[in-house]
């Protein structure tokens, strides 16, 4: 069974008549017949019979009636998108990116996909995960990359990538063994995204050990940017967490040490998009790259 004879059977069906279904087709009516015939002798089976009415459906047909359909609709939207991918002349691709983009190379995908597509613009918004996901529910970017968790209500996630989160300090005696929560709720706490606080993913993860353990986490600075935190901490200033990613960029102080925690902590990256909503070519298409990238490192 084959797609053509799907097609000629669909169109046999909607039209009435061998003959009107040649015209439609644009092929003879002999040809549309053998089409049939073909389906008809592989299964033993006849798909039509003839009534005063015309053409009318057997018990077969009827059965067969809808898997056509739906193979035939499967075939068309597999190659609307194959097409689409293929022309993409235009058009803007919007897209959220995590926290720390550049530490796992994503500033590559950008330049990637320029290149493949040099007519799409690109609207890349750089945020916190819980920026991101926000946006992304609200329909203001389609898609992008978030460190979970984050609040999924509405959202279809897809978890990429899992990256240690470890324990910084300039001090090699803090980082001589594994950390535990209550090591790192007695320190000097320099910590990052001061704008989203608690709400920042990998805080959440520690309040929530902290909180399970009867113990608080109160930094004794907060800055925006990781860079600064890092800064600060290779001054002698605190200590602070990282993402291993970050760790083992080339920008990390060279006077920094790192540890794991005592029970692991992990950052999963994901990717996130609205609950049933089918994205544009163009963001499908940076949404497939940035997939590719994360799962390749």
């Amino acid at each position: 069974m084959t797609l053509t004879q799907l097609r000629a059977f669909l169109v046999i069906v909607a039209a009435g008549s061998f003959s009107a279904a040649a015209v439609q087709l644009g092929m003879a009516q002999p040809s549309v017949s053998e089409l049939v015939k073909r389906m008809e002798e592989t299964y033993g089976v006849r798909l039509f019979t003839r009534s005063s009415r015309g053409l009318v459906l057997t018990a077969a047909g009827e059965g067969l009636l809808p898997h056509a359909r739906q193979a035939v609709e499967a075939a068309d939207a597999a190659d609307r998108s194959l097409r689409e991918l293929t022309s993409l002349q235009g058009g803007v691709a919007t897209f959220g990116l995590l926290r720390n983009a550049n530490y796992y190379f994503l500033s590559r995908l950008l330049e990637r996909f320029h290149a493949r597509y040099p007519d799409v613009r690109l609207r890349v918004i750089g945020l916190n995960s819980v920026e991101v996901a926000e946006a992304v529910a609200a329909g203001e970017l389609e898609a992008g990359l978030v460190v979970l968790p984050i609040d999924a209500e509405g959202l279809e996630v897809t978890p990429l990538r899992r990256d240690d989160v470890l324990f910084a300090s300039a001090d090699p005696e803090r980082t001589a063994r594994p950390v535990t929560i209550e090591d790192l709720a007695a320190t000097d706490l320099v910590l990052y995204d001061a704008h989203y606080g608690w709400r920042d993913p990998t805080r959440r993860q520690l309040a929530e050990r902290a909180q399970f353990a009867g113990v608080s986490l109160v930094p004794r600075i907060e800055v925006e940017h990781i860079d600064s935190a890092l800064d600060l901490v290779a001054r002698g200033a605190g200590d602070t967490v990282v993402s291993g990613a970050v760790a083992a960029g080339r920008n990390f102080p060279a006077g920094l040490h790192t540890v794991p925690f005592a029970e692991p902590l992990h950052d999963v990256i994901a990717l996130v998009q609205r609950s049933g909503v089918v994205l544009s070519p163009a963001t499908r298409e940076l949404a497939r790259l940035a997939r590719r990238m994360l799962l390749e490192r």
